[in-house]
């Protein structure tokens, strides 16, 4: 996962609610602090099923945005975080099987691992968007969140 292609994406993300001059907010979002949640699950589900059940939990966060790398099963989104979700959040999760490595996973050994990273600028007002946002994908994926 590009850190720096992060950057930019949540730059541009900021700078989207910006009415005039989006270049200087995106200048300025690029050097603010992240805030980051990063976390490794095992979902008990085969590599297809957990492949279906992390797109229909991001489906429902925010918008797709194009993965780093096209060879893994990886998926991300810019969704909504802190007050009101006007925060943009970068969720990216990758998967692996158990055993497999990313680019060819073993045929459904019956568990999925997920590497899991929420973030988002931080301002002067902590919101720790990304910290909450990671944790509650990481609840989503894992059904303790329903």
């Amino acid at each position: 996962m590009g850190r720096d292609d992060e950057d930019a994406l949540l730059a541009q993300a900021i700078g989207a609610w910006a009415v005039s001059g989006r270049r200087g907010v995106e200048w300025v979002a690029r050097r603010l602090p992240k805030d980051v949640h990063e976390e490794e699950l095992e979902l008990p589900l085969p590599y297809a099923e957990a492949v279906a059940r992390v797109r229909a939990v991001l489906r429902g966060l925010g918008r797709r945005v194009p993965p780093v790398s096209r060879g893994t099963r990886t998926f991300r989104v810019m969704a909504g975080g802190g007050a009101w979700g006007l925060n943009p959040v970068l969720v990216t999760v990758r998967l692996t099987t158990v055993g497999g490595t990313e680019s060819e996973p073993e045929p459904d050994p019956g568990s999925t691992l997920v590497h899991l990273r929420a973030a988002a600028k931080e301002g002067l007002i902590r919101q720790r968007a990304g910290q909450r946002t990671g944790r509650r994908v990481a609840e989503l994926l894992t059904g303790d969140g329903r």
